[in-house]
């Protein structure tokens, strides 16, 4: 949705890449009815397009006798956000027990962007004919769930009493925790630091993800063994008892749960053995861990706007040699790069409408110079349908405007900030602004730009730098902040790194995704740190 004056009401992520599964649930509607007999008997197809082709990655079971199926069995695929993924469906009516498509009667199908599935989290279209024709009344249900557990378990234990160990003081003790394995065996999952000369050690609280502790069931035993360290690794064993997650649930702050740390050995040869002291619950809290994806099948939204230069280092765009001259394939470097974002983002902008605006230019009629004008021309509607609607503003204005300068960055910084802070009034995760500026080199406004971009970085909002041609962009990698916090004029440190800078002559032979890929690589992440950072949960999120 684009933007108006007033917003409407995850762990790290390991790799580079935000990569995870996602399963697709099919359902179809008044299918085709293609037998005589008896009504149609249809199964469903699933195809991702690798390297221009169709390829098959998986098909569902076959409903008998039925025009409305809801199918069981679901499709997995991984999700990558910074790559166009096209899905098709195709459902047939099973005739023949062969694996050949091409021996079944054809139902319809339906093709898009796993991207459009998961912004939507549930999508209902209609079927469409090999001739681009509806497929009678036939319609296609398609919902997304990310197949990932995100719940995480922290837990906070002491001891109280243990055995002393150790002849010329007390104990070290630490505790380690173990599931049990597939193969019957317990499998250690997590280990405490160890308090040193202590009978009543008190462990720092540790998080692990629940599914590490007991494959993400409440019910499931979890072993706990306490130790006395040694230096030499032949630790002495103190104790250990079995709980469960549930069981440890029951602690709270004001009700510590106690559990007795049993040494079987010393159980068996001394009668009156009551325990080797006690371990202690202090608090055991679940809590869920949202991912990026988390973000946006509960319904946030990316704002996109593009911020192009005009200033006069661009060359003059009637002539070949400038930056902005469409060249006989009808495009450029500018375009290419607003194609290559664009196509990505407006999948997760339910009313794809995005503001285009222009810095470094004089306008008509009075040849004023403008760092951030509406490249419609509409002050009051710089909006752009989709990116076609962009591509088309861009071409229009060329003509129209002349080139300038200085190339100043902060106002469009500035322009999209001011949404993003009202957007901070949202009590869950709804919007999530990007600025994509599109430049041919050096920045004239260095101290306003660092001190716009260390503002913005408190905000719901990231800022991708390509920069075009073969200028020197020494100050855009300063304020892409991988290798070093940036700081504003005043000494101010940025909150987060929020900028990700590309140059673009790094992709000019490769495969156009590669450039997505290079400019959207952080971007989930951002994503995910500022709403962590906020204590804000996904729009539609179950508690933990």
């Amino acid at each position: 949705m684009a933007y108006t004056g007033t917003p409407s009401p995850a762990g790290p992520i390991g790799s580079q890449y935000c990569v995870c599964k996602v399963e697709l649930s099919v359902c179809g509607q008044n299918l085709l009815d293609r037998d005589v007999t008896s009504k149609s008997d249809p199964f469903c197809v699933l195809f991702m397009e690798v390297n221009g082709k169709w390829v098959e990655l998986d098909r569902t079971e076959t409903a008998v006798n039925n025009l409305n199926p809801a199918f069981s069995k679901k499709f997995i695929v991984d999700y990558h956000f910074e790559e166009v993924q096209k899905l098709k469906f195709a459902l047939f009516d099973q005739d023949k027990s062969s694996m050949q498509l091409y021996e079944h009667d054809f139902l319809g199908e339906f093709s898009c962007t796993l991207g459009m599935i998961v912004s939507s989290k549930k999508i209902t279209r209609t079927l469409l004919l090999g001739n681009g024709k509806p497929a009678g009344k036939g319609m296609i249900t398609i919902a997304a769930q990310e197949l990932s557990d995100n719940r995480v378990i922290t837990l906070s234990m002491a001891g109280r009493k243990l055995d002393k160990k150790d002849l010329f003081g007390k104990s070290d003790p630490f505790l380690e925790f173990y599931k049990p394995g597939d193969d019957g065996k317990w499998m250690l999952v997590h280990r405490t630091e160890v308090i040193k000369y202590t009978l009543d050690p008190v462990w720092k609280p540790f998080t692990v993800p629940l599914v590490s502790l007991c494959d993400g069931d409440v019910e499931k035993l979890v072993k706990v063994m306490c130790y006395d360290y040694d230096s030499d690794g032949g630790h002495d064993f103190i104790g250990e008892f079995q709980t469960s997650v549930a069981r440890m649930c029951e602690a709270q702050d004001a009700f510590p749960l106690e559990l007795e740390c049993i040494n079987p050995k010393k159980q068996k040869k001394k009668k009156n053995y009551k325990n080797s002291g006690i371990i202690i619950v202090k608090s055991c809290k679940i809590t869920r861990d949202f991912s990026f994806l988390d973000y946006i099948l509960g319904g946030c939204q990316l704002m996109f706007t593009v911020g192009i230069d005009f200033t006069a280092s661009n060359g003059n765009p009637r002539d070949p040699s400038s930056l902005h001259y469409i060249n006989p394939m009808g495009t450029n470097e500018y375009l290419s790069a607003i194609w290559a974002v664009g196509q990505i983002i407006q999948d997760y902008d339910s009313d794809k409408m995005f503001p285009a605006l222009g810095f470094g230019a004089q306008l008509p009629p009075d040849w004023k110079v403008s760092h951030e004008f509406a490249i419609n021309f509409n002050p009051t509607n710089p909006f752009c349908s989709g990116v076609e609607g962009i591509v088309q503003a861009y071409s229009a204005c060329l003509p129209h405007i002349r080139f300038y300068g200085p190339t100043n960055f902060s106002p469009i910084v500035n322009h999209v900030a001011r949404f993003a802070a009202q957007a901070t009034q949202q009590e869950a995760a709804s919007q999530y602004f990007i600025l994509l500026i599109i430049t041919d080199g050096v920045i004239s406004d260095m101290d306003e730009t660092r001190h716009a971009v260390v503002q913005a970085s408190k905000l719901p909002m990231s800022i991708i730098i390509v920069g075009v041609g073969n200028a020197d962009f020494a100050a855009m990698e300063f304020l892409d902040g991988d290798s070093r916090v940036l700081r504003s004029h005043t000494g101010e440190e940025a909150v987060r790194d929020i900028v990700q800078f590309v140059p673009f002559r790094d992709f000019r032979n490769a495969p156009k995704e590669t450039l997505a890929k290079a400019v959207l690589a952080e971007l989930p992440q951002q994503v995910v740190q500022y709403f962590k950072h906020q204590n804000l949960p996904p729009i539609n999120s179950e508690p933990a």
